[in-house]
């Protein structure tokens, strides 16, 4: 049939399922809007307010959904406004079309007005940037970007399409790609690296797994499952690895990390097998390289043979997707039972619950804490929410006190740190996953970069419960002012709006909480129903997050805190809100 290219792009999309577009339109892409009009019952466009809050939508509607996010906005600009999350998606494997207009092709090269080298900017940070110049080519560059997006190590890809393509007619056809020369995003399984592993396995005496997204993303949890029970092998997980194994799986023994568990860290260092899934030893998790694991022998599996001792030297390499290796890997294993070394982690986590977790989750003096907030609306929610995180201590307190019961549960920017990412990424994932409750944690910095896409969950009346733990500070900046800058707070200190009249502006209930016997009823009202609400919290000014490894520390470097804070702790001098202010809220 004859289409215009702008009917061609849109036709090609729903070729691949397309069901939802995250843009903002303009003048070089206004022809695929104006296309986009007669599809309002086939795709449902959602306009953000800002393109960034666009790529951050789909990256939240793509890791809840397993599908393919897709962004829509124009040149100049916007293209660079999305920069950001195409860059975000590229370090957490994200994967994602941002289509962006161009200036037609006569004046590529003038200095146009809007004009940008979209793929000159976005070629280090995607999988693939392609610019579309003839109509011909749109179905075949569409169907080539959704294959290497989804497919292998997922990520981001750009198609930047000028004006004139889409306008132009052709004759359309489409032809779904499945091959690529050169380019092999699953590789074949070498059985010698699979036996070679085994092998490791069936002789540890303390092998001890760490678990990425990869396992996520290649849809590998029962594998996993399987793979752990049969040899008996305790894990723990990254950030992005969260939900991978439910909170409360007798194997799981918690978060690795800068601000992870004590026992998954201090363990790395005393396993005699190491056994990598899907992750690739960020140096979150590994912190000095120097003194890592250097008593293990180190297995490695993992899709991107880019990964594979790109970090830490794999003794036993094993390329290839998580679904395929693993249960090779597991077939091979004899059955084993680590009683012993499974135990001895316990003896961390009560040192760990006496110095950090009672103090921080279960209070009984003192300002509100960040801990016992997540923990009690994750128990009202039964533990069933998605997580959505903006960046920095709220992260890292939303991600190690929420529980999971399901995996695609934690949605957050890991390898870019993007504040601002919680808000639009929390609309995504609830329009990616409608029925379940999606919880929003955002501190009170990082929800003020974002802050305009409020207007689009007005607009599209998206039920997000949005979380501000606020201490008027730039949190996690200020935690290491104090720690390692001699308490010099520059530039970190917040006087903040009124959330709640701007959030009342939106059209959007809320409630802000100064005192812990508010906290369960301000809980219990936003979860009442499916509608947005804005819940702020207002925490002690001077929380820390515990335990944490200093950056360029090893792994058991871990510092829990000051054992005798009673959370009664003092305001900076010259940043203390007024008693009277207090009281009357």
């Amino acid at each position: 049939m004859k289409l215009t290219g702008a009917q061609a792009l849109i036709e090609s999309m729903l070729n691949e399922s397309v069901d939802t577009i995250f843009g903002y339109p303009g003048g070089a892409i206004m022809p695929t809007f104006d296309a986009l009009y007669d599809y309002d019952k086939k795709i449902n466009h959602i306009l953000t307010r800002h393109e960034q809050g666009a790529t951050h939508a789909a990256q939240g509607y793509a890791r809840v959904s397993g599908k393919v996010g897709v962004c829509l906005v124009t040149s100049g600009p916007a293209a660079t406004n999305a920069v950001t999350g195409i860059a975000d998606a590229m370090l957490d494997s994200t994967p994602m079309i941002v289509i962006t207009g161009q200036v037609g092709a006569a004046l590529l090269g003038t200095d146009a007005f809007q004009e940008i080298d979209v793929v000159g900017i976005t070629t280090p940070i995607t999988k693939w940037a392609y610019q579309i110049r003839n109509a011909k080519d749109i179905a075949w560059a569409v169907a080539r970007a959704f294959y290497i997006a989804r497919s292998g190590r997922p990520g981001p890809v750009v198609l930047d399409i000028t004006k004139n393509a889409q306008f132009e007619e052709i004759e359309f056809e489409y032809k779904p790609c499945t091959f690529i020369r050169s380019y092999i995003p699953m590789p074949e399984i070498n059985p010698k690296q699979i036996e070679l592993a085994a092998e490791i396995i069936n002789s540890a005496k303390k092998p001890y797994a760490l678990v990425g997204q990869g396992v996520v993303l290649a849809n590998a949890e029962a594998e996993l499952k399987a793979f752990l029970e049969k040899a008996d092998i305790p894990a723990a997980w990254t950030l992005l690895g969260a939900s991978a194994m439910p909170t409360e799986y007798h194997l799981n023994k918690g978060l690795l990390g800068m601000h992870g568990n004590v026992a998954p860290n201090m363990k790395t260092n005393e396993c005699d097998v190491l056994i990598a899934i899907g992750m690739r030893f960020d140096d979150r998790v590994t912190g000095d390289l120097s003194r890592y694991a250097k008593q293990a022998k180190i297995i490695h599996l993992d899709i991107d043979p880019a990964e594979l001792s790109k970090n830490v030297k794999a003794d036993a390499p094993v390329l290839g997707s998580a679904k395929v290796t693993l249960p090779a890997l597991t077939e091979r294993l004899q059955k084993a039972i680590h009683t012993k070394w499974i135990e001895s982690f316990e003896v961390y986590d009560q040192k760990e619950n006496e110095k950090v977790i009672l103090r921080e989750v279960y209070p009984t003096n003192g300002e509100l804490t960040m801990g016992e907030i997540v923990r009690k609306i994750s128990g009202a929610t039964k533990n069933k929410a998605v997580v959505v995180t903006d960046v920095g201590q709220n992260q890292m307190m939303a991600a190690r006190y929420s529980t999971y019961t399901q995996t695609r549960s934690l949605v957050t920017s890991g390898g870019l740190g993007t504040m601002g990412f919680g808000i639009p990424a929390a609309i995504g994932a609830k329009i990616g996953a409608p029925d379940r409750t999606v919880l929003m944690y955002s501190g009170d910095g990082g929800f003020q970069m974002t802050i305009q896409e409020l207007g689009t969950i007005l607009q599209e009346q998206i039920g997000v419960k949005m979380i501000i733990l606020n201490n008027h500070f730039l949190g996690m900046v200020r935690q290491w002012q104090e720690m390692f800058f001699e308490e010099r707070y520059s530039f970190t200190k917040m006087k903040n709006p009124d959330f709640i009249t701007i959030a009342k502006g939106y059209g959007i209930e809320g409630k802000e909480v100064w005192k812990r016997e508010e906290l369960d009823v301000a809980i219990a009202e936003m979860l009442k129903d499916d509608s947005p609400y804005l819940l702020v919290a207002n925490v002690e000014m001077k929380g820390m997050v515990y335990p944490m490894i200093p950056a360029g520390g090893s792994v058991t470097d871990i510092l829990l805190g000051d054992d005798t804070s009673d959370n009664n702790q003092t305001e900076p001098e010259d940043f203390v809100l007024e008693t009277s202010e207090k009281e009357s809220k």
